[in-house]
């Protein structure tokens, strides 16, 4: 009277599985080109920036002072931004390095 049923076997399941780790790993490796690796450049850059100022050097830090470079620190840089007047900042904050000149055509 009655019959036995039996389980059927999954249609098609062993694809969809392969293609979502796929999918996990392409997504890994678009992040790692358009955010990891450009940040690490910049970074890198920064470091050898940082490695490379000198004495004499017109900086802009991070809070947007511009000034020169009077005295350096393995960690800190005093940057005269005025005629007898020094700030100290931590190398870190140092953005950017000008072109010789630079300050001098800003004050004119």
């Amino acid at each position: 009277m009655i019959s036995s049923a039996f389980a059927q076997a999954p249609a098609g399941g062993g694809d969809a599985g392969m293609m979502n780790i796929l999918f996990i790993v392409l997504m890994f490796v678009i992040i790692y080109f358009l955010m990891i690796r450009p940040q690490m450049k910049r970074s890198k850059e920064h470091r050898t920036m940082l490695e490379a100022l000198q004495k004499g050097d017109e900086v802009i830090t991070a809070g947007g002072v511009l000034g020169r470079v009077s005295k350096m620190g393995d960690a800190y840089v005093t940057v005269e931004i005025a005629p007898n007047t020094e700030v100290s900042v931590q190398k870190a904050a140092v953005q950017t390095v000008l072109p010789k000149g630079t300050l001098k055509s800003i004050q004119s």
